[in-house]
């Protein structure tokens, strides 16, 4: 995959990027992928980080899924794992999942696919 932005693959249709912004997504989708899940709440990083709203509108003009599933950096609730669980059966593949950094996507990632 030829691209600029940090992608990390969790499964061979699953990866994983640190905050992406609403210009992001053109790419994402010329990249081939299909959805996208925003982990990160709104705000977390401060008043300079990019809306779910602005992420959404963009990747939607984009023609991609998307849906917004804040959560924790520190700990995931097991309610929160399993509405990861079932976007990860309800969305189209290709799926890209961010937050800050990718780790916490990951982790939601492994812990909805490990049971």
């Amino acid at each position: 995959m030829n691209t600029a932005l940090p992608l990390r693959p969790v499964a061979d249709d699953v990866f994983v990027a640190p905050q992406l912004d609403a210009a992001a997504m053109a790419e994402v989708a010329r990249l081939g992928f299909r959805s996208v899940v925003n982990n990160r709440p709104d705000f977390e990083g401060g008043a300079d980080q990019p809306t779910s709203a602005d992420v959404e509108a963009a990747a939607r003009a984009a023609g991609l899924e998307y849906r917004f599933l804040p959560v924790n950096g520190a700990w995931q609730s097991p309610e929160q794992i399993a509405a990861f669980g079932a976007l990860l059966a309800e969305l189209p593949r290709p799926l890209l999942c961010f937050c800050r950094s990718g780790a916490r996507s990951t982790r939601l990632y492994l812990s909805a696919t490990q049971g």
